[in-house]
């Protein structure tokens, strides 16, 4: 063995035994933030915050493409703008960073902030049963017989969380009978939105913001604008029952649905069942899409 190899060997030994050892305090900061980044992406997928940070990372590697082509107007742009975009992310999140510092301040904050799991409402699992549809099918045709008005948002992988807050708590199991009982005239729940969550109905009473959109007719009611207004801020889908005319309308992606039968409220709400991906059947989309929408003439 040559003098150079046993040089080799001995550094390598000196340099791994000159490293510091990893003590208890470094293994705290490590779960500590570990915790702390745990919590903070979970906050951002639990509100609408998960949207817009996903329009930055479209940004950064739009940032990165100008870099490695050497786009140096570009590069200069999104360099300079980086100030004003942190103030500006900052305006956008302020609801979501108002909420979570209050939350800081609760009693329980150990125990929700190591071991909840579902957020601040729980679990958010969004996929429904079949009978779950059926019963929502069933209500909005039993109320358009009676011509009671209602608005149904059913949430999807963007939270809600914010327009529930602003409703009363109900958490029961979604059946055709409660929805009828929440949205039946000069009772307390009637008044606004309920918010879908999955199989159960999590709020009543909810108000949502209203469409700008001038593509809807000036007979259109509040609740119809309310049922865009949701759809163009979040990916949720709303179902409507006109209080004048008893039709189900459903609001979707800005998009406005008018006149749905039985079976066409049906094919659309099919796709949000557990284990169907809301993309199955390309050609039944675009099938349904020219059968069935008649969104404003």
């Amino acid at each position: 063995m040559s003098w150079e190899h046993l040089q080799k060997i001995a550094e390598k030994y000196l340099y791994w035994y000159s490293i510091s050892a990893i003590g208890i305090s470094d293994i705290l900061e490590i779960i500590i933030i570990s915790v702390i980044v745990y919590q903070i992406i979970k906050w951002v997928q639990l509100t609408r915050a998960w949207t817009l940070f996903k329009g930055v990372i479209v940004l950064l590697l739009f940032a990165l493409f100008a870099a490695v082509f050497q786009l140096n107007t570009i590069s200069w742009l999104l360099s300079n703008s980086l100030s004003v975009g942190i103030t500006a992310a900052i305006i956008i999140f302020q609801p979501e960073l108002r909420r979570a510092l209050e939350q800081l301040g609760r009693k329980n904050l150990i125990r929700n902030f190591i071991f909840s799991s579902g957020g601040e409402y729980g679990e958010t699992n969004n996929t429904m049963t079949e009978k779950t549809i059926v019963e929502i099918v069933k209500a909005a045709f039993e109320m358009g017989k009676v011509k009671t008005g209602a608005l149904m948002v059913i949430e999807q992988s963007v939270a809600l969380g914010e327009y529930e807050r602003t409703g009363i708590g109900v958490d029961g199991i979604l059946t055709s009978q409660l929805l009828i009982n929440i949205f039946e005239h000069n009772t307390p729940l009637h008044d606004g939105a309920v918010i879908i969550r999955g199989n159960r109905i999590v709020s009543a009473t909810c108000y949502l913001p209203l469409t700008d959109s001038r593509e809807l007719g000036k007979e259109l009611g509040t609740r119809h604008r309310a049922a865009v207004g949701i759809s163009e801020v979040s990916d949720s889908i709303t179902i409507v029952v006109s209080e004048e005319t008893g039709a189900v309308s459903l609001a979707k992606d800005g998009k406005l649905y008018r006149n749905l039968t039985r079976e066409e409220l049906q094919e659309k709400l099919d796709p949000l069942k557990a284990g169907v991906p809301a993309n199955t059947d390309v050609f039944k989309k675009w099938k349904g899409l020219l059968r069935n929408e008649r969104a404003e003439k």
